[in-house]
């Protein structure tokens, strides 16, 4: 008798810790940057396209996500603030081919004082894997 009691208890505390599963990783983290799912920037896009800067920073050139403001390499993020807005918080969000470049350029932006900067987990490989397109004309 204690068996069905014991499951269902399990099974309601295991759906109600999915539920509560996080929108993004390294939320405050000691890196100063988030990284965020495909399917938040899909989201993103479509719900509050005008409310950030979306850049790629991989070298070379393998395709743009769509609606891109920008791209910067991810070596010359330094050099290239000028590029980027002058409000510090400012939502940044980066992306490369699969990761690195990205985490590179996102250190470079938090060094220069920028507080709300993301970097798309799994970068283009991510975006297509999931379905999505990129756009090959830089």
């Amino acid at each position: 008798m204690l068996k069905k009691p014991l499951l269902l208890s399990l099974t309601i505390a295991a759906l109600a810790l999915a539920g509560c599963s996080p929108t993004s990783t390294n939320e405050g983290s000691p890196e100063g940057y988030t990284s965020i799912s495909v399917e938040i920037l899909a989201d993103m896009i479509e719900e509050r396209r005008e409310d950030f800067l979306l850049v790629n920073t991989h070298i070379p050139f393998e395709g743009n996500l769509p609606t891109t403001d920008f791209s910067v390499p991810y070596n010359e993020t330094s050099a290239n603030l000028d590029l980027f807005p002058e409000d510090k918080d400012a939502e940044i969000v980066l992306y490369c081919l699969n990761d690195p470049m990205s985490h590179t350029a996102a250190q470079q932006l938090v060094a220069a004082g920028y507080s709300n900067v993301k970097i798309l987990t799994g970068g283009m490989n991510a975006w297509q894997s999931a379905g999505q397109t990129l756009e090959m004309e830089p």
